[in-house]
């Protein structure tokens, strides 16, 4: 069995990366249904041709296959099961794929929940930013039956450009906060050289551009460091996003029994970042932090 474009396609998160998401589906052809308590969220997609739902419960009950984008765990059990939630509405054999950032203990309760009303669910977060949400060139890492996932992915591919299955319900979300470690760390390093240049009075964009011909050649450095250097920490990706990412990188590690040191320092800068008013600027915004504390005057 798969799903395709005429079973019926549901979308909830019309965010930054969920608006994107949600047109490509468009793009592919066959209704998609959306839910947004936001006018301003939903009228962009509605705009471009989708359904709007007045409940989640409403949107199940025109589809087998539903799509989440949300902010963080909360979100996702309050729209999966919370007053006229999704799990009213969907049919036996539907299935939801959970592309938000959460826990993997989440993840795997979620599943659970669902599965006592015959309904599946993929832990399938992503990654490649709004460009990629835009683009339909995001990278997914999806937890959860082989069977499920092959199901899914033709419709899946209007969005991503690569779509791995990793292992069980969780495993998704735990590659995800592995890709967010990774990420603190090379911005950590990509930040800490732009003022290690500014304080000996070198151009930082010339050496960014000696370091993109070598080893030190990296995303970060190529995308973020060029907005560090110009002052651009429009969002992007905010940084209490990102503080909540790496709080689920820790805790997952901590309950596995290892203790991550670069995540944590990028953790607490940019938990600083979000406690000194910058939550909602870009968690580039580290770079600016990171020149910010030079030695006292």
């Amino acid at each position: 069995m798969s799903f395709g474009k005429d079973d019926g396609i549901g979308f909830i998160g019309l965010g930054v990366m969920g608006s994107g998401m949600a047109k490509c589906l468009l793009r592919a052809g066959g209704p998609l249904h959306v839910y947004a308590r936001r006018d301003e969220a939903a009228q962009p997609v509605v705009a471009a041709g989708a359904r709007r739902a007045a409940t989640p419960a409403a949107l199940a009950r025109e589809c087998k296959l539903v799509f989440l984008c949300l902010a963080d765990d909360a979100a996702v059990e309050d729209v999966l099961f919370g007053a006229q939630g999704l799990a009213a509405g969907l049919a036996m054999g539907s299935c939801v794929v959970d592309t938000s950032t959460i826990a993997a203990t989440s993840a795997r309760a979620f599943a659970q929940r669902l599965a006592e009303q015959g309904v599946r669910y993929l832990d399938a977060p992503i990654s490649g930013g709004q460009q990629g949400a835009e683009t339909g060139t995001l990278a997914c890492m999806v937890g959860g039956p082989v069977e499920t996932v092959e199901a899914c992915r033709a419709v899946m591919s209007a969005f991503c450009k690569t779509i791995t299955h990793v292992g069980d319900v969780g495993a998704g979300q735990t590659v995800k906060a592995c890709n967010q470690v990774a990420v603190a760390g090379a911005m950590l390093g990509v930040a800490d050289a732009i003022a290690l240049a500014k304080s000996q009075g070198v151009d930082p964009k010339v050496m960014r551009e000696v370091l993109l011909g070598g080893t030190a050649r990296s995303f970060a450095l190529e995308k973020h460091g060029q907005r560090i250097i110009d002052g651009d920490f429009q969002p992007g990706f905010r940084a209490r996003l990102m503080r909540k990412d790496l709080r689920i990188a820790l805790e997952t590690a901590r309950a596995g029994g290892a203790e991550l040191q670069g995540a944590a320092l990028a953790e607490k800068l940019v938990g600083e970042l979000c406690d000194t008013g910058r939550a909602e600027m870009d968690w580039n915004t580290v770079g600016l932090l990171v020149q910010e504390k030079g030695p006292p005057l």
